[in-house]
């Protein structure tokens, strides 16, 4: 099958493309570098020609609330009626595992705009909804920090390695259109102020984690189990201990 990857060069589309390479497919990457905008419409009638699958793992260049939000709903209403046009059988979208929880959120409203407009086009479809990646962790820190101290949240996590979100998000791709959602997660709940204590001791970081159910996680307060995938969730194998080793380890 030939499937388009829109963000194809990014951390998770660059790893869903080969991972859809290896199972024999013509995976392409599209994005802006590559003379795709989803927002202007540029070259996105000549790339989809032939495609039976699109896979939607792009992302905003700025994250304040009305920019994310008019990317997600520019880019995916262009995206369905291209898809329309070409004869696209199975959309397939990145989304985020809490988004509907967390309307205080500019971005996570954007993703659930995103979804909505998916769910009501009539297009197959298939949304993939991840939790927090542990490639992120790092930047979750770098937010909380003020003058050397990490004021962190309490809520909980069960963040994934981007590989296998990838994985995942390939082997959907490769299916038949689900209509519907699926929640992936990785193996362990932890406490978000855990997660970062032990991120910045594996990179030798002195900074202070204080841990405080107020602080904000971009932006929106977490009570408690928000970004805490379902119980029908697919969950991943790889810890964040074997991650953190993974990293460290010398190249071979």
């Amino acid at each position: 099958m030939k499937i388009v990857v829109i963000g194809g060069t990014g951390l998770i589309g660059s790893k869903v493309v080969s991972e859809l390479a290896q199972r024999g497919h013509e995976a392409v990457a599209a994005s802006p570098n590559s003379g795709v905008n989803t927002i202007t419409g540029e070259g996105l009638a000549d790339v989809l020609v032939g495609a039976n699958v699109v896979v939607d793992v792009s992302n905003s260049p700025s994250f304040a609330d009305a920019d994310v939000l008019e990317f997600f709903t520019t880019s995916t209403t262009n995206l369905l009626a291209a898809e329309r046009e070409a004869g696209v059988t199975h959309h397939v979208a990145l989304s985020i595992v809490g988004s509907g929880r967390l309307p205080d959120s500019g971005y996570l409203r954007a993703k659930v705009a995103q979804e909505q407009l998916i769910e009501a086009s009539g297009r197959p479809y298939s949304i993939v909804r991840a939790t927090q990646f542990y490639e992120f962790v790092g930047r979750i820190a770098d937010e909380a920090t003020i003058d050397g101290t990490a004021r962190v949240s309490t809520g909980m996590m069960q963040p994934i390695a981007a590989a296998e979100v990838s994985a995942a998000v390939a082997r959907v791709a490769a299916g038949d259109p689900i209509n519907g959602t699926l929640e992936i997660g990785g193996p362990e709940r932890i406490g978000q102020d855990e997660l970062v204590r032990i991120a910045l001791t594996a990179k030798g970081d002195t900074r202070t984690v204080i841990s405080d159910p107020d602080a904000r996680y971009f932006g929106t307060r977490l009570s408690g189990t928000e970004l805490v995938p379902g119980p029908d969730a697919q969950l991943s194998t790889t810890t964040f201990a074997d991650w953190l080793a993974a990293r460290s380890a010398p190249a071979k």
